[in-house]
């Protein structure tokens, strides 16, 4: 598979690159920012992926989030994919800033006209993965995943149906049960059609009920964020699941923070210490 380099920067020792490349499961160019440590130089480096949010793409994370610094302590290499296949001619694909363009919400589409298209479910857990695998120095068995938001219930998901996968997961303001806010069925409607049980395999708040997850779950939300109180994130929900399950979830609302990237950036050390511990690199 062809990989374009669209950018290079120096940081922290290290390299944060830009690159796109046809998606077999997309069949569209898609785009990925990566972060290689400067320990990448001399051996495997595990990999800890992120899915950013609604309206995200490849850049804001690796722009924003001040995680280089700390994967550069650790040795951990960075992948942040953008959020969706783009510029398809699909219609209705930029009508909306939460459906469509920007707002794939991780799933593998099973509706017209998304279908072809919007796989990045697989494009995240499987796809992507063999490529970094294909092409970067690493170690394919110690991986974790993290995100915000719309990337937050992504990353919970991939982890919730990839116990085995992922030695670890935690969350920036998920949407925590998604097949209960309004978000989370415009998009599951549009993608994945009217039955509500083919949903459940996307929503973390379902998910956890049964999966065989063992670790620690990290979660931050901020109490003054607009979403929570518009009952678009639910984290009460999985926490209350979280704990029928026996799951350890370590759910921290955090007074004064919003949505935004600087509470993002506020708490990304704990995120980024959370994963280096389970990835063997403390």
């Amino acid at each position: 598979m062809t990989l374009t380099l669209n950018q290079d920067r120096r940081s922290f020792g290290g390299s944060t690159q830009f690159y796109q490349h046809f998606s077999q499961c997309c069949q569209a160019l898609m785009r990925f920012s990566i972060y290689l440590p400067p320990q990448a130089a001399q051996y495997p480096v595990p990999i800890l992926y992120w899915l950013s949010g609604l309206t995200c793409t490849e850049e804001n994370f690796i722009s924003k989030a001040g995680a280089q610094r700390l994967a550069a302590e650790y040795g951990l290499l960075l992948v942040a994919p953008d959020t969706s296949p783009r510029h398809l001619g699909l219609a209705g694909e930029d009508d909306r800033w939460d459906f469509g363009s920007g707002a794939s919400f991780y799933v593998d589409a099973t509706e017209s006209p998304w279908v072809k298209h919007y796989q990045m479910y697989s494009y995240v857990t499987e796809e992507l993965p063999a490529l970094i695998a294909e092409n970067f120095p690493v170690d394919a068995t110690r991986q974790s995943i993290f995100g915000h938001s719309m990337g937050g219930h992504g990353a919970l998901v991939c982890a919730l149906r990839h116990p085995s996968r992922y030695q670890s997961v935690s969350a920036f303001a998920p949407i925590a049960a998604p097949m209960s806010c309004p978000w989370g069925e415009t998009a599951f409607r549009g993608y994945l059609g009217e039955n509500r049980q083919t949903w459940s395999a996307y929503d973390a708040s379902e998910l956890v009920k049964t999966s065989a997850w063992e670790g620690p779950i990290l979660i931050d939300q901020g109490e003054a964020d607009s979403f929570l109180g518009e009952g678009q994130l639910l984290p009460e929900r999985f926490e209350a699941a979280c704990q029928q399950a026996g799951v350890d979830l370590r759910l921290r609302l955090q007074p004064g923070y919003d949505h935004s990237y600087y509470f993002i950036a506020s708490f990304m050390e704990d995120h980024l210490r959370h994963h280096a511990e389970a990835l063997d690199c403390l």
